[in-house]
């Protein structure tokens, strides 16, 4: 069984005991549990709903693992024979989340 849900303006296609990394949720505190109400569709063993835009009394309850950083990416721009050259980097803050059930 799973399911697509929208979390924070991004999709997802979940499952029951799978971890998630999703953008920092800032009100979310470590150990709660969390409840997600817009899920788009869920497959049951074969039986696809498809929500119009969410499927009603459908929600995904997890738990919050962990607030982390992400990688560190590189960005580097440069003009030949200009001597133009930039170098900027980036971390992203994730949080963790452990996907429990899926109530459909």
């Amino acid at each position: 069984m799973y399911a697509i849900v929208e979390i924070l303006g991004q999709q997802f296609k979940v499952e029951a005991g799978r971890r998630l990394f999703v953008h920092r949720m800032n009100e979310a505190e470590r150990g709660s549990q969390i409840e997600f109400d817009k899920v788009l569709l869920v497959d049951n063993d074969g039986a696809i709903t498809v929500g119009a835009p969410v499927v009603e009394g459908a929600k995904v309850l997890g738990e919050v693992l962990s607030h982390v950083r992400g990688e560190k990416v590189i960005v580097f721009k440069k003009k030949r024979r200009k001597t133009y050259r930039k170098r900027n980097g980036h971390r992203q803050d994730f949080t963790e989340i452990m996907i429990k059930e899926i109530v459909a």
